[in-house]
């Protein structure tokens, strides 16, 4: 990563960080879909148990995993500033908090998935399959969130198409233990879908092993001494790791969740509606891929700017941002409005699920151009380290106006499941506006200050 002077170095420089990361987050989603559909191949229960484990799973890893995201901004602007001494101690303390949170959720998880498994009224088999999935599962924990600060290190130096490559390479990884554990293929034990859970796991240390040694031998990295010094534990650190972290992994935690509330309340529609809101959700978190590498990679240009004390550019790579995610929401929502009832037959050959997926898609296009601004301004505010009151206005947007909007138009019109969708656009479209004012404040603030001090 490198300081720009001209509009065209920017974009090129955006493009650079943005296509590797794009790339990433979708091989991790492929992770989880081919542990799913290998399931489904094993029997209907062990999918059925996998895809409960995997739906208990999401929040965990998503919430706290973002909370580790802090790490990017927070090295970034330290790059930015030419203050990079203190990276080796950030990068240290950071490893100590991804471990003490994955003991909490190991000491959590042992407590309640017993418990929580039980209220869900799941067949024995179901039941079974879904905990011993996330018994394998949690012995890779601790790589996971070591990984992810790894990753998060990695990717605030502008490299990421490094991040890319350790995906990509798990991937196959991944795939090929699957084959090993779920089926007992070369002489390894029949584990069923609790085979993906330990395939998985397994994954996370092999990443994590990658991953530390290109830190300790790439030169970029080996010249930073990352793993030379012993940093005893600095709780003033892990606080402005947590500050910053927590209202990040809060904000994911409440978009994440409100899309499984909604699912909920899709239950009395019937199988038919389940199935195609479903179709259509998972549809629409592939399109989110493109406005969420967006926001990556814009934390990580900001906050490298903003470190700097380049206001300025931090504006225009945030301009810049915006802009590209709502060319691409416009000419993938165009693409889904010509063609909803073909991307409707890729998950189903029943023509009343084809009809209602369909139908769903077209909101869908909506929720384009909502998440090609709220999801690249939240980035954007993140590389600024302005997280608590954006926590707010997401809380606010999908809990305090989207999901009751929704309850009330199903209520009191015959939208029926559709009610739901326009409460999640109009919470996402409100998400987007405040949010955006809020980035104007801060830039406005931003420059305020560099006039004073200039």
């Amino acid at each position: 990563m490198k300081q720009t002077f001209t509009l065209k170095e920017k974009i090129a420089q955006l493009w650079h960080l943005f296509l590797p990361i794009l790339i990433t987050q979708l091989a991790m989603l492929l992770m989880n879909f081919f542990d799913t559909t290998m399931s489904g191949h094993f029997s209907k229960a062990d999918l059925a148990g996998v895809a409960i484990g995997a739906s208990l799973w999401f929040p965990v890893s998503t919430g706290l995993g973002t909370v580790l995201q802090a790490v990017t901004p927070i090295i970034s602007h330290l790059i930015g500033s030419k203050n990079t001494d203190e990276i080796p101690r950030t990068f240290i303390q950071s490893l100590y908090v991804a471990v003490c949170m994955a003991v909490l959720v190991l000491f959590a998880g042992g407590l309640s998935i017993g418990p929580v498994l039980g209220r869900m009224d799941l067949a024995p088999h179901v039941e079974r399959v879904a905990h011993r999935f996330l018994f394998a599962l949690s012995f890779g924990l601790i790589p996971l969130f070591c990984y992810q600060v790894c990753r998060s290190l990695i990717d605030a130096t502008g490299l990421t198409k490094i991040s890319m490559l350790i995906t990509l390479l798990a991937l196959p990884i991944n795939i090929g233990l699957n084959v090993l554990f779920i089926f007992g293929h070369a002489g390894f034990p029949q584990l069923g879908g609790a085979g993906a859970g330990v395939a998985s796991a397994i994954t996370y240390w092999l990443i994590l092993l990658i991953a530390i040694l290109v830190l300790m031998r790439l030169p970029r990295f080996a010249e930073m001494r990352l793993f030379r010094t012993f940093y005893p534990v600095s709780f003033r650190s892990w606080k402005a790791l947590l500050a910053l972290g927590i209202p990040m992994g809060l904000s994911t935690f409440f978009e994440s969740s409100i899309f499984s509330v909604v699912t909920l309340f899709m239950s009395k529609f019937g199988t038919d509606t389940i199935a195609s809101h479903q179709a259509a959700m998972n549809f629409e978190s592939l399109l989110y891929m493109l406005p969420l590498s967006i926001s990556l990679a814009m934390t990580i240009l900001v906050s490298f700017e903003a470190g700097a004390g380049r206001f300025q550019d931090a504006r225009q790579y945030s301009t810049i941002g915006l802009i590209t995610a709502v060319v691409i929401a416009t000419l993938t929502g165009l693409l889904l409005y010509l063609f909803h009832e073909q991307v409707a037959a890729f998950y189903s050959d029943d023509p009343a699920v084809i009809r209602l997926t369909g139908h769903f898609l077209l909101y869908a296009i909506f929720f384009q151009w909502s998440d090609a601004v709220q999801a690249p301004v939240q980035g954007a505010l993140r590389g600024y380290k302005d997280v608590r009151i954006t926590t707010i206005m997401t809380f606010v947007s999908y809990w305090v106006i989207g999901l009751p909007l929704g309850y009330l138009l199903d209520a009191v019109t015959a939208l029926g499941p559709f009610a739901y969708w326009i409460g999640l656009i109009t919470g996402l479209a409100v998400g987007a506006v405040t949010l955006l004012g809020r980035l104007h404040y801060i830039q406005q603030k931003a420059g305020d200050l560099l006039k004073k001090n200039g």
